[in-house]
């Protein structure tokens, strides 16, 4: 069986502020245990990517060649094809990143995986948290960077991710690079709440601890750059006691 949600785009418009938005990176979790399912799928989620699953080898086969996922993440041990024959046969058909989840930690059982054209391997009991960071640096490596689009349009900002330019008004705006980095995830994720973890596990590069002590700092800074009136924020908006929301009006 196959769950979730299909590839598409949208637009929306309300109150003079319009969004742009390209669907974020479709992930295939495979696994025939529904609680891994859940804990991988709702991690992803909250990470900002659209995960659907799909629970035996057969099932996941078809689910590639229709969905035409961005990445899979593919348990071995499956009902009527195992993770070794859904990997072979995706090999001959396409180039699509595999990361393989399984209970085995045998170093040949990994060697297998990897020559049979796995990008990576991660073994059960894992971290979500890790196993997103690796779906991101997997990503990376097939796609070049990770990124919906070249150009965020949210109201009257407009978010240059090649450039490293931000325009408020058709005016520059100078932030530093630490800033425009937390402004481009912020803004590739309209609505949703990312908390301090999440904007931390997504700012590479740098010092996550002193990150993490200025995190507020940043956000106040960026307010003071980009928001008419900071004291009361369109873009950037404080859930007190869990983390910071780029607002969309679907």
């Amino acid at each position: 069986m196959i769950q979730g949600p299909t590839r598409s785009g949208w637009t929306s418009t309300c109150l003079d502020i319009k969004y742009t938005i390209t669907m974020q990176e479709l992930i295939l979790v495979v696994d025939d245990e529904p609680k891994i399912v859940k804990l991988t799928s709702d991690y992803l989620e909250k990470d900002g990517f659209r995960v659907i699953s799909a629970n035996d080898g057969r099932t996941a086969l078809e689910a590639a060649r229709r969905e035409k996922p961005d990445l899979i993440i593919l348990d071995l041990m499956l009902p009527d094809l195992d993770g070794w024959e859904v990997c072979q046969t995706l090999r001959r058909e396409s180039g699509i990143p595999i990361i393989m989840l399984t209970a085995r930690s045998d170093e040949s059982d990994q060697i297998v995986g990897l020559e049979l054209g796995a990008d990576d391997y991660i073994t059960k009991p894992f971290s979500p948290r890790t196993l997103a960071a690796r779906v991101r640096a997997v990503l990376r490596r097939s796609q070049g960077r990770l990124k919906p689009q070249s150009v965020i349009h949210a109201g009257e900002l407009e978010i240059d991710q090649d450039a490293h330019l931000v325009k408020l008004k058709g005016q520059p705006v100078h932030l530093t690079p630490n800033e425009f980095r937390l402004l481009v995830i912020l803004a590739r994720h309209p609505g949703q709440l990312l908390t301090r973890e999440q904007l931390i596990d997504q700012m590479h590069g740098i010092s996550l601890e002193s990150f993490d002590r200025s995190i507020d700092s940043h956000i106040k800074n960026l307010r003071r750059k980009i928001e008419t009136d900071p004291g009361d924020s369109v873009y950037i908006k404080t859930i007190y006691g869990e983390g910071y929301r780029f607002l969309d009006y679907r």
